[in-house]
């Protein structure tokens, strides 16, 4: 394999790594109304398990209400079942044929469990990042001694994985702390 390719499959992984922390943090409740909060719900929609956003459309009018408006109005009781039946922690009102999702305002202390919580996500996505970064080393290795690189193109590739890393760890760090400072506002 040649030193682009090992650089590229590391980068690649490193990415996904990223990407799966942004679309953790999208459910996370906030304290504001964010369809991101439901769109992952899984509806038992008869028999078949289907995300809410196949089939809903879902709004946020205000900053506090959530509205999810049924392509089929029968299903309004499958998505009201399943909401209630999620983590959110919030009780859909049924109103003919919207369901409204009021969010409430975190308390100091809920906030910083969450801010916890937040922190251990990108600590796992951290994690991810030097697994890739240590497999990219061990193929820079592995590429070395099968003759394929020379003792410098393999120091190199590996500083350059390490640039790599440094990055994607930078934008963990600043996608926590704009998580956590959307949390820690009123």
């Amino acid at each position: 394999m040649a030193a682009e390719d090992i650089l590229l499959e590391t980068e690649e992984r490193m990415e996904h790594a990223v990407d799966y922390l942004h679309r953790e943090f999208r459910g996370i409740r906030t304290g504001r109304a964010s369809t991101g909060l439901v769109d992952h719900i899984k509806v038992d929609y008869y028999g078949s398990p289907t995300d809410l956003r196949q089939l809903a459309t879902i709004s946020t009018p205000d900053a506090s209400m959530i509205l999810i408006k049924p392509f089929d109005p029968g299903s309004i009781k499958y998505i009201e079942k399943a909401v209630f039946a999620s983590d959110l922690g919030i009780t859909p009102n049924v109103d003919g044929k919207v369901i409204r999702l009021m969010v409430p305002s975190l308390s100091t202390e809920r906030r910083n469990q969450i801010a916890g919580q937040l922190k251990k996500m990108a600590e796992a996505s951290r994690i991810a990042i030097r697994n890739a970064r240590r497999d990219g080393n061990k193929a820079a290795d592995k590429e070395q001694k099968a003759t394929e690189l020379t003792e410098d193109e393999a120091r190199k590739l590996k500083d350059d994985i390490q640039e790599l890393t440094a990055d994607y760890e930078r934008k963990v760090t600043e996608a926590l702390e704009a998580k956590t400072k959307e949390i820690q506002e009123q």
